[in-house]
């Protein structure tokens, strides 16, 4: 079966919008933003952040969540790492309204304001910073995802755990990454 020429323009035209309305969607859902004021997308994390320093949680900020927002989880890694990705914070269930998290949160399971801290690589609770081995720049994401649901992982969860439970219920996502060398 031959389609006419006559219908190619109209063809065109069909694949035309269907294209910018499927855009249009891609963006409707990519518009969670994550920053800080302490942490420039991929500039230097400052040592206050850092286990050279006080090794404090930075200060972080969000917006853009999609409606459909129940939750937030939030994970800090870096993949480059000796011995492969290590985890410097999770942190889960943390509250659809919630808009940001302040610097030097307490390494306990209660995140102030709504949420829980879970296990990092180092085997604590909370936030521990940058530690790498010296001489080489390693790349820390801070990766925070919009949930439609709150998560059933118990207490003490760690980034495998996360990961599994977002499966299938993650609204939007958002990434800042910094660096660190020590």
């Amino acid at each position: 079966m031959s389609i006419p020429q006559r219908c190619f323009p109209y063809m065109l035209a069909g694949l035309i919008i269907l294209s910018f309305g499927l855009q249009g969607v891609a963006l409707a859902q990519s518009q969670l933003v994550l920053s800080s004021p302490s942490i420039a997308p991929g500039a230097a994390i400052a040592s206050d952040f850092a286990c050279s320093g006080a090794d404090r949680s930075p200060e972080l900020a969000w917006r853009g969540a999609p409606k459909s927002t129940v939750t937030f989880a939030l994970i800090v890694e870096d993949p480059d790492a000796p011995g492969g990705t290590f985890i410097h914070w999770v942190a889960y269930n943390i509250p659809a309204g919630t808009t940001s998290l302040l610097a030097g949160l307490p390494q306990i399971a209660e995140i102030p304001g709504g949420g829980i801290n879970g296990m990092n690589g180092f085997g604590h609770i909370g936030y521990n910073g940058p530690c790498p081995p010296p001489g080489k720049t390693h790349h820390y994401r801070f990766h925070l995802f919009a949930l439609d649901s709150a998560l059933s992982v118990g207490e003490r969860a760690d980034a495998a755990a996360i990961r599994s439970a977002i499966k299938g219920h993650v609204a939007a996502d958002a990434e800042l990454t910094g660096i660190f060398e020590r």
